[in-house]
């Protein structure tokens, strides 16, 4: 079982390039399979998440390799519809294979997915937008089995702006004759970066970024290439290390608007944070005090995923802050790690406040999921001594080389078997 050993103390300085997105390149995987060509992701970070993607695309009879940062998908010759139990489990996003599978062959079968445990996330508003579409969709032991003789354009509501459901109805639509409109569609960046890549494949998809988007299907696709964004996520976690640790980061290939609700609680924090063009930069002395209730939110709002980094870098601030998570009920599950490095934070439901303490201490923490994982690595890095980080599975589903980047900032942190 491999560990990563973080010794605390040191602040952190210099520049990186963050990796290509983990929640922008899985869609974009899933959508190679729309068309039946050749499709290049340029940029695509080597991840756990990543390899299951691929373990599904070949599963269905496409073709991938390495190009260097590129992995090439070739779909030509895809001639199965269903996929196993086994690949389903890896990650809670393999749901949104649904719909491109739907569109490419008519029909499509799945178990219901796996992935961090953070609680109930029904697929039920992916399977009503399917539906409207023209999907019969039946649901037995735990597998879905959709079919539908020929998809038709509809006028789609999203109870809610869920991520995976406008990704899996904007998949679904492009091969439904006419034009769907998604109304109450999720507006985060990686829907912008799916309407890119589909649009690079002949596709007709158009409003991503806003709550209204349309998508004129039924074309005969074709393969594209994309390049694939920088993690917003793991820009904030980055981010949120040094404002713990104390330093001056500068980090390369960005989008800053796409954080300025991270941005703006730590500058509230004490750090001080500039950015131009591609590159975003912050300094910070290590003793931040508390901000405002933060509240987690669809985008715009403040993100979930970057909600345990920030509660991270507040550990040892002046102060109390508190954290209402409205995403994902589970959310808190590293705090009882955070709790054998010292630090206090106290749970009731989904509302956690942080009370700043003077020190935290290593000791020996679990990984819970993906982003609680990256919280107890930062929380390492502000404690005195050494911490173990187990269960490094989750970490690796997000984080392409979080050790590797931590320590050109200047932090000793290892990763040992």
């Amino acid at each position: 079982m491999q560990e990563l050993f973080v010794e605390g103390g040191r602040r952190l300085c210099g520049e990186l390039t963050i990796q290509g997105s983990k929640n922008g390149v899985l869609p974009v995987l899933a959508a190679t399979i729309v068309c039946a060509g050749e499709c290049r992701v340029e940029n695509c970070p080597r991840l756990r998440d990543v390899d299951a993607s691929i373990a599904i695309l070949r599963h269905l009879g496409c073709c991938t390799r390495w190009e260097g940062d590129a992995l090439v998908v070739d779909t030509t010759h895809m001639d199965r519809a269903e996929v196993p139990d086994a690949l389903m489990r890896e990650m809670r996003s393999s749901v949104i294979f649904l719909g491109a599978i739907l569109a490419r062959q008519g029909e499509a079968a799945l178990s219901y997915p796996g992935g961090c445990e953070l609680g109930p996330r029904p697929i039920d508003v992916h399977l009503a937008a399917l539906r409207a579409l023209g999907a019969e969709i039946e649901e037995r032991g735990g597998t879905l089995r959709c079919r539908s003789k020929v998809l038709t354009a509809a006028e789609l509501v999203l109870p809610l702006p869920s991520v995976g459901a406008t990704e899996n109805a904007i998949l679904a639509a492009c091969g439904a004759a006419g034009t769907t409109v998604i109304y109450n569609a999720a507006r985060e960046p990686e829907i912008a970066e799916l309407q890119a890549f589909l649009n690079a494949m002949g596709a007709q998809v158009r409003g991503a970024g806003g709550s209204i988007v349309t998508v004129t299907g039924a074309a005969a696709l074709h393969g594209g290439t994309h390049r694939v964004s920088a993690d917003r996520i793991v820009e904030a976690t980055y981010l949120c290390a040094a404002a713990g640790c104390g330093g001056d980061v500068r980090l390369r290939g960005v989008d800053c608007r796409e954080l300025s609700t991270v941005t703006a609680a730590l500058a509230e924090a004490g750090c001080t944070v500039e950015s131009e063009g591609e590159w975003i930069a912050l300094r910070s002395s290590g003793a931040l005090r508390a901000v405002r209730p933060i509240r987690t939110a669809p985008y715009p709002g403040f993100p979930t995923d970057a909600q345990p980094a920030l509660m991270a870098a507040l550990l040892r601030s002046a102060g109390s802050t508190v954290f209402v998570e409205n995403i994902f009920e589970n959310r808190f599950r590293h705090v009882d790690e955070l709790a054998r490095l010292g630090a206090d934070v106290r749970v009731a439901g989904r509302v956690a406040v942080v009370s700043g303490v003077a020190a935290l201490r290593g000791a020996g923490v679990k990984c819970t999921d993906l982003r609680g994982g990256a919280a107890l690595v930062l929380a390492g890095l502000q404690a005195e001594g050494v911490t173990r980080v187990s269960l490094l599975e989750h970490i690796d589903r997000g984080y392409e080389r979080m050790e590797q980047d931590l320590t050109t900032l200047g932090a000793s942190i290892e990763r040992r078997a």
